[in-house]
């Protein structure tokens, strides 16, 4: 092989990124991966569209087939997104004997089993560095440079969508659609972002890492997932009064047999590094039994930061080929695919841990006491209360920090105080996580 010939699938914001960093970069990755890295054809819905990027010979065609199973073609590249037909085109690819890239966290996370099921059994790599935290080079130092540690814990910032609505909403001091709609307005939030804002997007991607991590099957479907719709901007200011940062952190943790998998709003300690973390930015800390802790940080998505994880993959390919190694020396999730560990994954009821809980109440004799009635009731030790303002007539701001307690404690008593007639709407609960620093 003299060469390596790519097909790319969908011409959106990551294909033009592709696109242009295979052609404005050719000698320099031909230098690194000891092939030329040559772009054949391209399928997309729109091939008359003009992108404005001068494609020379390159082939555009509205015929997925004519890059799945073109015989001109050593590996497709999945830009489209989304499960179909990016499934199908997939599988299309590996059983014509191509390698695939793709950057569908998705798709993974949800039907990954199944892509390297088949990937395995024709002998061709399936490859998704991108599918995670962009240009972040995490699922290569999980699975491959930090593979002889025993890893325990994996915490992430991995939607720069939420981490921009929270950061201006803290800095700003807006309210959560505001921010929202000039996310969208700057390109930073789909214009449907039921996925990004309800910790769907977040929820894929630390899939994917925990069962890399943890050497554990996909387990997308028993995350427990919240998103950051109802975080208000009393709660961030609350938050930053008290020292903590609120964050939609992914949360992976193994102990006692059993992983515990979330994506929740988070306070974290302002004094910790991913507390810092800010804006459109993405950061993983992991903790390993012999590398201790560590982290990584950068741009998680866009054009440059997804197109530059793909194409690392595709240069992988190229040194591959070039130094006649067989597909399969790394395994797609870092354990062979019949050693991965099938582990009990937590029930929320079973967390434990610090919580806030704020509660907009009438100020009243005896409210305080109603309260803390409960909470005793259901076995909850109070680490703190704070309020500010009073006023006979409208509800003000309760807000309780607790001592370690579970889940299933607080869920209860939030219930039960609920009911009474001095508090008003419903109680918002966020749980604390002392990250270290």
């Amino acid at each position: 092989m003299n060469e390596l010939r790519v097909g790319i699938l969908g011409y959106g914001v990551v294909g033009r990124g592709v696109v242009r960093l295979l052609l404005e970069h050719g000698g320099l990755l031909a230098d690194r991966g000891g092939l030329p890295l040559r772009l054949v054809r391209i399928a997309t819905r729109t091939p008359g569209r003009d992108r404005g990027i001068p494609l020379g010979d390159v082939a555009l065609t509205d015929d997925l087939t004519q890059v799945t199973q073109g015989e001109d073609i050593d590996v497709v590249v999945e830009v489209m997104g989304g499960i179909e037909p990016a499934r199908t085109s997939i599988l299309h690819a590996l059983q014509r004997g191509k390698h695939v890239v793709t950057a569908n966290k998705a798709l993974i996370a949800e039907h990954g089993s199944e892509l390297f099921a088949q990937s395995s059994e024709q002998g061709r790599e399936l490859l998704f560095e991108a599918a995670v935290a962009g240009a972040v080079p995490v699922i290569k130092a999980v699975r491959e440079s930090l593979a002889s540690n025993r890893l325990d814990r994996v915490y992430g910032i991995l939607n720069g969508t939420c981490n921009y609505i929270l950061t201006e909403m803290r800095e700003r001091g807006l309210p959560f659609d505001a921010v929202l709609a000039e996310a969208q307005a700057k390109g930073y939030a789909e214009a449907d972002p039921t996925l990004d804002v309800e910790g769907i997007d977040a929820a894929h991607k630390l899939a994917i890492l925990a069962a890399i991590a943890f050497g554990a099957p996909l387990s997308f479907s028993k995350i427990t997932i919240e998103g950051i719709r109802n975080i208000a901007e009393v709660d961030i200011a609350w938050a930053t009064e008290m020292g903590y940062r609120i964050k939609l952190l992914c949360i992976a943790k193994r102990s006692d047999g059993k992983l515990d998998l979330r994506v929740q709003p988070t306070m974290v300690p302002v004094r910790s590094m991913i507390a810092g973390v800010e804006g459109v930015f993405n950061a993983v800390f992991v903790h390993g039994d012999y590398s201790g802790p560590g982290m990584f940080y950068g741009r998680g998505a866009g054009e440059g930061p997804t197109a530059s994880a793909v194409v690392a993959d595709l240069l992988d390919l190229a040194r591959a080929a070039k130094a006649g190694c067989a597909a399969g020396r790394v395994p797609p999730l870092g354990t062979a695919l019949d050693r991965l560990e099938s582990l009990p994954i937590r029930g929320l009821d079973e967390l434990r841990g610090e919580y806030y809980i704020r509660l907009a109440v009438l100020d009243r004799p005896g409210v305080l006491a109603d309260i803390t009635h409960i909470l005793k009731r259901h076995e909850i030790s109070i680490d703190a209360i704070h309020q500010k303002g009073r006023s006979p007539s409208e509800a003000v701001p309760l807000v309780l920090l607790t001592h370690e307690t579970s889940e299933q404690r607080v869920q209860a008593a939030v219930r039960d105080i609920a009911e009474l007639k001095t508090v008003h709407s419903r109680p918002q609960v966020i749980r604390i996580e002392n990250i270290p620093s």
